[in-house]
């Protein structure tokens, strides 16, 4: 089995990552607000190019119907990327078992994430990690505030669980999760910021990458997350899709404010 091999950071000391997510439905890339309200964002392949001459430094594709619809991930699309870009990117969705993760990997993707198969199964995090190494296993981990507790959600948002987010997500590092994809669901889409609380919680718990995800709305966001949680990377999708911030701005700016960044 031929996987290339993708760069694997430690929890800070190197660069900042800069990491727009596409959400695929149907072969399209769409966006939403607290995940639903979805709405066309254009080409996922014609994206995923314009990403990386921009200078993005790695993308994640999502295939957000994929777990819900009982549907496997898209090989077809991994291809097509990875014919386009030469950026490390990760898939997710629908990925249940090692032949699901073992296509994509071999299709051409760096990384797979997986959510709710994780949940359901966490042995299968043991698999991942065995059979590939843990540097291609991120664990996505939607999480929404109810009652006092962060609590992991999931089939895209629709479905809460009784787990609380830190202690899912650190018996998810101890299993061999390489990077946690963290998506607050009550920041998502709302361009109000970062839930810079609870990514700087998370982050001080775990000795593995962390990615924010939900709620960048403008630069300073990005500013805010890296400067109040040190976490290793910063995702978005809407403020990327429509021309809102582009990336060589926005890497200048963190540049300036002391945040090392790839230029």
């Amino acid at each position: 089995m031929q996987i290339k091999s993708p760069p694997f950071r430690g929890r800070g000391g190197l660069a900042k990552r800069i990491i727009p997510c596409l959400d695929v439905k149907d072969g399209r890339t769409v966006k939403g607000v607290n995940f639903v309200d979805l709405r066309d964002a254009g080409d996922p392949v014609e994206l995923a190019w314009n990403y990386s001459n921009q200078g993005a430094d790695e993308l994640v594709f999502l295939d957000i119907t994929a777990t819900v619809e009982r549907r496997k991930t898209m090989v077809e699309l991994v291809k097509a990327v990875a014919r386009q870009i030469n950026i490390p990117f990760t898939i997710g969705g629908g990925i249940n078992e090692i032949a699901d993760a073992d296509a994509l990997l071999n299709a051409g993707a760096d990384k797979i994430s997986i959510n709710s198969a994780a949940v359901r199964n966490p042995k299968l995090i043991d698999e991942l990690a065995a059979a590939f190494g843990v540097q291609f296993v991120v664990i996505a981990v939607d999480t929404r505030y109810i009652d006092g507790k962060n609590i992991v959600h999931l089939n895209g948002g629709r479905l809460p669980t009784e787990r609380e987010t830190l202690e899912w997500i650190l018996e998810a590092e101890s299993r061999g999760a390489g990077e946690i994809l963290l998506t607050s669901m009550d920041h998502d889409g709302t361009k109000g910021g970062f839930d810079n609380g609870l990514l700087k919680t998370v982050n001080d718990a775990v000795h593995i990458p962390v990615i924010a995800s939900g709620g960048a709305g403008k630069v300073e966001h990005f500013v805010d997350v890296f400067g109040k949680t040190n976490v290793d990377a910063a995702l978005a999708a809407s403020v990327f899709h429509y021309g809102e911030i582009l990336i060589p701005d926005l890497k200048r700016t963190l540049q300036g404010n002391g945040i090392e960044v790839r230029i």
